[in-house]
């Protein structure tokens, strides 16, 4: 048995030392597990952010302008003032997403109790802007004028009051930051894994190694440890550094309890790599395969679609996957600060799925080696 694990360091060490020789793979994980994150988090915010909005105020008084000082600053930039003949021009070189024309007498006829109309010009180019800020924009100019004529409250006798659980603000940055290290840890332990083993057959040092007196499965083992431990080193790094410090996400749960799911996972999703490595027989075959598998086990695994809005054979089929059990736990854990007792039965099926598929690639291995 002690003669197996120091087989099992020794190669461990040699591949993690195999791997600090590849400069372009250690900035590609380093670039994934930091800049990449920040990246995510921060520019696909669906949230309206320094939306730019302009005003054709025709009607010159007091109210307008009352109008025109209620969109400030997160949402809205200051709001410029044009005139008619520069909104078309403004627009058509986007320099405008939202444009609000202010007709003249506009302030006399709701004083009067005349019906009166609002000019709203969206850019709908920007899609993730013009749905959101119109409502926005709806909503702060019907308050203004509810407030300026003093209207009596339309507000029922039963009400619904939301309150938002684990995301108070509705901030985008906690949740794209946390699902883009969940999807890191499943992409890389794939990729490492997998290239690890067609670096082997491409440099002929496969065959170095089985004529050692190691078995396949210390092999296998050594690159799914070693995987491991450079995938937990930046994950480790990118929570600390990047989620908790720079981008301020309050990491909820026990992180002792993250890494050990993370750990779970990775052992499943690093056997993956290993069958992936043993099917093909190049570094192109591999890319291609790579991307067949990952792709779908990022879109339906319920980190972007919820389950429920899947159709009931896919979520049968990706319950046998193990990245769907762990986003379930890594959620649960990171954003609701959910304990052992919450997660056990998706770690223990982790860990099932896990089994299956190291039984499967060590037999699908020791299978090519044989042939």
């Amino acid at each position: 048995m002690v003669k197996h694990i120091l087989n099992i360091y020794r190669l461990v060490v040699k591949e993690i030392q195999t791997l600090s020789k590849d400069k372009v793979m250690l900035f590609l994980i380093f670039y994934s597990f930091s800049f990449a994150i920040y990246i995510s988090a921060k520019a696909t915010s669906t949230e309206l952010v320094n939306a730019p909005i302009t005003f054709v105020d025709e009607d010159r008084s007091m109210f307008s302008q009352r109008v025109i000082d209620s969109f400030y600053k997160p949402m809205f930039n200051t709001p410029e003032l044009i005139s008619y003949d520069e909104m078309d021009r403004g627009m058509d070189r986007g320099l405008y997403t939202f444009v609000v024309v202010i007709p003249s007498g506009f302030e006399r006829d709701l004083i009067e109790g005349r019906k009166t109309e609002l000019q709203l010009n969206i850019d709908a180019t920007r899609m993730s802007q013009a749905g959101i800020g119109a409502g926005y924009i709806s909503q702060i100019i019907s308050q203004e004028v509810a407030s300026f004529l003093k209207l009596p409250s339309t507000t029922p006798k039963i009400g619904i009051v939301p309150t938002y659980k684990y995301n108070p603000n509705l901030t985008g940055t906690w949740f794209g930051s946390i699902n883009e290290v969940i999807d890191n840890i499943m992409t890389f332990s794939i990729l490492l894994a997998a290239a690890a083993l067609m670096r082997e057959r491409e440099h002929g040092t496969i065959e170095h190694l089985l004529v050692m007196p190691i078995n396949t499965a210390e092999i296998i083992l050594s690159k799914i440890f070693a995987t491991m431990v450079v995938i937990l080193v930046s994950v480790i790094f990118s929570l600390y550094v990047i989620v908790d410090m720079l981008l301020q996400v309050p990491l909820a749960g026990s992180m002792t309890l993250f890494l050990f799911s993370s750990l779970l996972v990775l052992f499943s999703t690093t056997s993956i790599g290993i069958f992936i490595g043993t099917i093909t027989k190049s570094m192109p075959q591999l890319g291609m395969m790579f991307m067949l598998v990952v792709l779908p086990l990022m879109m339906l695994s319920g980190g972007i679609t919820p389950y429920e809005s899947m159709p009931e054979i896919l979520q049968y089929i990706m319950r046998l996957s193990p990245t769907s059990h762990f986003i379930d736990v890594a959620q649960a854990i990171l954003f609701r600060g959910a304990g052992f007792e919450v997660v056990w039965k998706h770690l223990l099926a982790i860990f099932a799925i896990g089994v299956f598929f190291f039984t499967f690639a060590l037999l699908t291995f020791k299978k090519s080696i044989e042939s």
